[in-house]
């Protein structure tokens, strides 16, 4: 950076530890860990949703209500305005969750489709998400560069004779870049909530990517 200003006369800005970035708080903790979370970006939510209705969100514990199935709703459908209200909360959260807020994913994703023709009772449910990120808004993500220890796991081995994968060898380029810096432990997590759609019968995925010790997507 030096070169690039002493020399070549660049302007530079933002040369310094990364402090904000696209609507998300980076900072360390007493532990000296990075960490980021939208503390900010929830702010303005929460200022948003108070322009919009006139009142901050209610608190809420958890983002949906246990065994709730918003496709059998019947309340009474929104008007354009109402949809365009919906429509912008809704991208709201999902920008939430695309830095860093992955508790609300799956209840905002089960509420986006509606987006086209949503009814009252999507709203509510919109402003329950909300509520709960006001509740715990002061959630954060650690990076956290230790490998995981799965040495406690047993290894499962597969006889893949009498699949279509019989005999297959996994194919190296010859030609691969050396790998540069320490190597990474992938890890994902993931469940299923069969039947999750009352009407169709759709099931729902949850899938988590860690690296190593650190959420990631």
């Amino acid at each position: 950076m030096d070169a690039l200003s002493d020399e070549h006369k660049f302007k530079l800005k933002g040369t310094g530890a990364v402090s904000f970035h696209l609507g998300c708080d980076w900072f360390r903790d007493d532990g000296d860990n990075l960490c980021y979370a939208p503390h900010q970006y929830i702010e303005k939510v929460m200022d948003n949703y108070l322009h919009l209705f006139g009142k901050r969100p209610h608190n809420a514990h958890s983002p949906i209500v246990q065994g709730d199935h918003p496709e059998l709703d019947t309340s009474e459908l929104l008007d354009d305005a109402g949809i365009q209200i919906y429509q912008f909360l809704i991208g709201s959260l999902q920008w939430a969750i695309q830095i860093g807020r992955f508790d609300i994913a799956t209840a905002v994703m089960t509420l986006s489709r509606f987006r086209a023709c949503p009814r009252q009772g999507h709203l509510d449910r919109v402003k329950r998400v909300i509520g709960c990120l006001s509740k715990f808004k002061h959630g954060v993500i650690g990076i956290h560069t230790d490998k995981p220890d799965y040495s406690n796991i047993p290894k499962k081995e597969f006889d893949w004779f009498c699949t279509c994968y019989a005999g297959a060898h996994e194919t190296i380029p010859e030609d691969c870049p050396t790998p540069r810096g320490n190597s990474v432990v992938t890890t994902t997590y993931v469940d299923a909530n069969l039947f999750h759609d009352m009407i169709s019968g759709r099931s729902v995925t949850g899938i988590l990517h860690l690296l190593n010790m650190t959420p990631v997507d």
